[in-house]
């Protein structure tokens, strides 16, 4: 663990020094991820927004309050799991992020998968949803488990609606909650 844990340090040095796109120009914090380096699920959403911007944390604001919620749901522990994000410093205006915003950040995503090795991704969103699933609408295919090939190793992947949509739809929150549930029988 501790040398799983050395490595994600090492990342999240690399990413806090990252010029390769132009996020890190207005953003105050990067927010590499953090979590358990030993997670058996790793959640991954799309970019920071102002409070993780702030914080440098992931889902620390209004959809992380309800991810945890959501984990608090299921009895799985914000502890157990890890959380990154598809870029690693919040887009101007919490906007969607450019393609080259996320190929720029994609060497330190894929490197934190390789060095957890959790047995499940969720995403949550369709801009993590389209690293795994290219092509998939995630209004057709949220919580529908796949079996996927990255990296030279086999992942379960559960795509999942991102909370801050739950939030603003009470039809996507019920669907979300029943994904959990979902999740949590693959666990």
């Amino acid at each position: 663990m501790e040398e799983k844990q050395k490595k994600l340090e090492e990342i999240a040095k690399k990413v806090a020094t990252c010029q390769k796109c132009a996020l890190y120009k207005n953003a105050i914090n990067s927010v590499p991820g953090e979590g358990n380096p030993e997670a058996e699920v790793m959640f991954i959403g799309e970019g920071p927004g102002y409070h993780e911007d702030q914080q440098g944390r992931p889902f620390v604001g209004q959809s992380g309050k309800f991810l945890d919620e959501l984990l608090q749901l299921i009895k799985l522990p914000r502890q157990k799991v890890f959380i990154g994000n598809v870029v690693k410093h919040r887009p101007p205006g919490n906007r969607d992020p450019l393609p080259e915003e996320i190929k720029a950040c994609e060497p330190y995503l894929d490197e934190q998968i390789k060095i957890i090795n959790p047995e499940i991704i969720a995403t949550l969103g369709r801009f993590s949803m389209a690293k795994f699933l290219p092509g998939e609408y995630i209004s057709q295919i949220h919580g529908q488990k796949r079996n996927i090939d990255f990296g030279g190793r086999k992942y379960i992947v559960i795509p999942m609606y991102h909370p801050a949509a739950a939030l603003r739809n009470a039809k996507i929150m019920k669907e979300l909650k029943e994904d959990f549930q979902k999740l949590k029988n693959e666990i």
